[in-house]
């Protein structure tokens, strides 16, 4: 049987990096972006229950860290389809053995890579080039009470952003530091 991804684990347990199988030919290629049966099994139990877009004009952005908290957490499949962004999944589940520590991949539109982020992960990236596209596929709808966020710059985290960061938006530059009250979700 042909699957549409080849996957390899990171160090943090359930985040996945996949890697899309391509065929083309002189017209171009196709690609599979998401196949209920063989994410399932690697992880994603639910429906899709959101899409969404984003896409960011300016080299050295950084969006996130966002998450949502339990009831409504949420698996996402992200996908870079256009561009190249440094891509960070951050483990806040307090049970595991890699809480608070992260995990970052070099998604791009030319590399086929997407990362399988598992409940209890907050997200973000940083755009490594102008015009970026990323697809997410969510296993839960955005709930605004369900919203949170830990700052990108936060010393505890000590992310490795490749580039300055710039062009945060007000709601992400807000995200709250980790503090010792913080245990996760």
């Amino acid at each position: 049987m042909t699957t549409a991804f080849q996957h390899v684990p990171t160090k943090l347990g359930g985040l996945l990096v996949l890697t899309r199988q391509t065929s083309g030919d002189a017209r171009g290629y196709f690609s599979r972006l998401f196949c209920a049966q063989e994410l399932a099994a690697l992880g994603w139990a639910d429906a899709v229950a959101q899409m969404n877009h984003t896409h960011t004009s300016n080299r050295g952005t950084v969006r996130g860290l966002h998450f949502q908290h339990p009831p409504s957490a949420e698996d996402k499949l992200v996908t870079c389809i256009n561009g190249e962004v440094f891509d960070v999944a951050v483990d806040l589940r307090h049970n595991s053995p890699t809480f608070l520590q992260w995990h970052a991949e070099v998604l791009s539109g030319n590399n086929h890579r997407s990362m399988l982020i598992p409940k209890g992960f907050a997200h973000g990236f940083q755009t490594l080039s102008d015009r970026c596209d990323l697809i997410y596929a969510h296993s839960s709808p955005y709930r605004k009470l369900a919203e949170g966020g830990l700052a990108p710059l936060d010393p505890r985290l000590s992310i490795a952003w490749p580039l300055p960061v710039q062009h945060l938006s007000d709601r992400d530059a807000g995200h709250p530091r980790i503090d010792n009250a913080f245990t996760g979700l």
